[in-house]
């Protein structure tokens, strides 16, 4: 219920006008936000990568509402591939399709996509496309599709484990050599598209995770590159340590070097796990999300855990 009510939050305008204008809701926020400008960022992912960890940058913002605003994400988050190369850190990109003009127009957000990922083949430099909520899925997929038909093969997608069709995009997505990030999933959904029971989410999730570690077994299958740019076929992006311990377990099955795989987690959040597994010689890339438009991400992080909830909340009413 909680979670549903703060999902609806972080889409309402009027919401977002309130808790922006909280200074304390702000320095809350840079909990899980690497400030408000890619210099700021950068410097972050600069850290991460003197502690062992690599990182993806997202420059947080979606739903734009013209196509000018979608020229202009685009931009931004060409500006960011040309920072990670100029400043020589260990990091890649995450976008979202809606930021940069999917719900506006397929076809100028192909356009401005294709904007983005020449951008990164020239840098040699990898590009994530997150998913979004569901009805904006096969589309999404589509775009991807075509960018690789054009033959950019430094782009990515993301996949979640509480939709009932992940298994299915796991298996053909893998056919063609996709590079998958695994997440639980964040949004919103209906019980007919979705495991209504988290039980049931993260059984599929442990489902998926041995699909991707064996793919990655494979004799060719890549490996995280040198310069923490390209990551290898699976990311499994999770704070849960039950589908960590899960993944540790196959991997250590199959014999798997561990260069052949990734654990990723959020900027901010389990930091001593994150730490710790750096420490065990795992692979960590930190997911660094940034800008001023953090109000719906901010939002998104409360609702996956209650405690994020009730410490805003405590400290808002001292105010």
């Amino acid at each position: 219920m909680l979670r549903s009510i703060l999902i609806y939050l972080s889409k309402a305008e009027w919401a977002r006008k309130l808790v922006m204008g909280f200074g304390f809701a702000r320095r809350t926020a840079l909990r899980f936000v690497a400030g408000e400008s890619l210099d700021e960022a950068i410097e972050v992912v600069r850290v991460l990568n003197n502690n062992g960890m690599l990182a993806t940058l997202d420059h947080l913002g979606e739903d734009t509402a013209s196509p000018e605003q979608s020229r202009q994400a685009t931009d931004d988050i060409v500006a960011i591939l040309d920072a990670i190369h100029e400043a020589g850190v260990q990091s890649n990109v995450s976008i979202k399709l809606t930021q940069v003009g999917l719900k506006l127009d397929p076809e100028l957000c192909a356009e401005n996509l294709e904007r983005i990922v020449k951008r990164g083949q020239e840098l040699d430099i990898f590009v994530r496309i997150d998913m979004e909520d569901s009805p904006v899925i096969d589309v999404t997929l589509e775009l991807y599709h075509r960018m690789r038909s054009k033959g950019y093969d430094n782009v990515g997608k993301v996949l979640q484990s509480y939709l009932y069709r992940t298994k299915e995009d796991t298996q053909s997505l893998l056919a063609e050599g996709t590079r998958i990030r695994l997440v639980k999933g964040a949004y919103d959904e209906p019980p007919e598209v979705a495991f209504p029971k988290k039980s049931d989410a993260d059984a599929c999730f442990d489902e998926i995770t041995t699909i991707l570690l064996e793919a990655a077994n494979a004799q060719d299958a890549p490996e995280v590159s040198s310069d923490g740019h390209w990551p290898p076929i699976p990311a499994i992006a999770t704070h849960d340590e039950k589908r960590i311990e899960h993944t540790k377990q196959v991997a250590q099955q199959l014999n798997l070097p561990r260069n052949k795989y990734e654990f990723q987690m959020l900027h901010g959040i389990r930091r001593e796990l994150q730490e710790q597994l750096v420490k065990d010689d795992y692979t960590m890339r930190i997911y660094v999300p940034f800008g001023t438009e953090w109000y719906p991400y901010f939002m998104r992080r409360l609702a996956e855990r209650p405690a994020n909830v009730w410490f805003f909340l405590s400290n808002l009413l001292r105010r």
